[in-house]
C-alpha cells in the first residue's frame, strides 16, 4: 500500500472537518455542509459530463484507476539496472542465444519481448522501433487515465458554480422573505464548496500520482531499451552500467553503488 496517498487523503479530509467544527456550533455545524441536491448537481454533473467526453470503456477504466494510487509502485530502477547488467554478463560469457532461457524466467513482459527480439537476430534499429512503439502505446493508455482525472477536476468547480447559480436564482425568487435569504445563500454556496473539494481533494492528487507513476514506468522501459540494445551491440557490462546509471539522480547512483559494495 502507498501510505503517502492514504495519509494525504485522510489528513486532508480531517482538516476540512476540523475547519467545520471549530466554530461556535461545534460538530453540529457539519450539517450545514450537507445538501443532497448540491451533491447530485456537483458530483453527478461533473462525472456525467466527463462520461460524455469519453468512450464507455475509457470512462470505466478511468474510474478504476483511482485504486492505483493506493498501490505501491512495483518499478525499482536500480534493481532493473542490476538485472540488465547480469544479463549482459551472461551474454558476454555464453552468447546472446543463452538469454532465451533466462527470458523464460522473467516476469516483465516488456523486457522478455526485447530479449527474444535480440535472440532472434532482429536488426537493432528494428528492435528499438518495436519497443519504442510499445512504449508510446503504454504512455498513451496512461495519459487517457490521467486526463480523465484532470477533466474531472476541471468539471468539479464548473458544476459547483452551476449549482450555485441555480441556488441563487431560486433564492432571488423569494427575496420577500428576509429570513430565508441566509439559509438559501448557504445552500447555494455549498455546491461551490463541493466542486472545490472534488477538484482539490480527489481529482488533482489522483492525476498527479498517476503522472508520477507513468514517468517512473516510462523511464524504466527506456532503461530496458538502452540496456538491451547495448547488450546486442556487445558492449562491456561496465560501460552498460555507467550508461544506464546516467538515468538516475546522483543520490540514487550513490545509493546503488553502496548497495553493490555491500554485496
Amino acid at each position: 500500500m502507498d501510505l503517502a496517498s492514504i495519509i494525504g487523503l485522510v489528513v486532508c479530509f480531517a482538516m476540512m472537518i476540523f475547519g467545520m467544527v471549530t466554530g461556535d456550533d461545534g460538530f453540529a455545524a457539519i450539517e450545514y455542509f450537507i445538501d443532497i441536491p448540491s451533491v447530485l448537481i456537483t458530483f453527478g454533473g461533473a462525472f456525467f459530463a466527463v462520461m460524455a467526453s469519453y468512450s464507455m470503456q475509457d470512462y470505466i477504466a478511468g474510474l478504476k484507476s483511482f485504486i492505483l494510487i493506493f498501490k505501491s509502485p512495483t518499478q525499482n530502477i536500480p534493481e532493473m539496472i542490476t538485472k540488465i547488467i547480469d544479463l549482459s554478463n551472461v551474454a558476454r560469457k555464453e552468447g546472446l542465444l543463452s538469454l532465451e532461457e533466462v527470458a523464460s524466467e522473467l516476469d516483465d513482459e516488456f523486457l522478455k519481448k526485447g530479449i527474444l527480439l535480440i535472440v532472434d537476430g532482429t536488426d537493432p534499429e528494428l528492435v528499438r522501433a518495436i519497443l519504442e512503439t510499445e512504449l508510446v502505446s503504454t504512455e498513451e493508455r496512461h495519459k487517457t487515465k490521467i486526463n480523465f482525472w484532470q477533466d474531472s477536476g476541471a468539471m468539479g468547480p464548473a458544476w459547483g458554480m452551476i449549482g450555485t447559480l441555480i441556488g441563487l436564482i431560486l433564492m432571488l425568487q423569494k427575496m420577500s422573505d428576509a429570513s430565508a435569504i441566509g439559509p438559501a445563500m448557504s445552500v447555494a454556496l455549498v455546491t461551490t464548496f463541493y466542486g472545490s473539494v472534488l477538484a482539490n481533494w480527489i481529482c488533482t492528487p489522483v492525476s498527479s500520482k498517476l503522472k508520477a507513476y507513468n514517468s517512473e514506468e516510462i523511464m524504466l522501459k527506456e532503461i530496458m531499451i538502452e540496456g538491451l540494445l547495448s547488450i546486442q551491440a556487445g558492449e562491456n557490462p561496465r560501460v552498460i552500467e555507467e550508461k544506464l546509471k546516467s538515468f538516475l539522480a546522483p543520490a540514487q547512483r550513490m545509493s546503488s553503488e553502496t548497495d553493490e559494495g555491500g554485496e
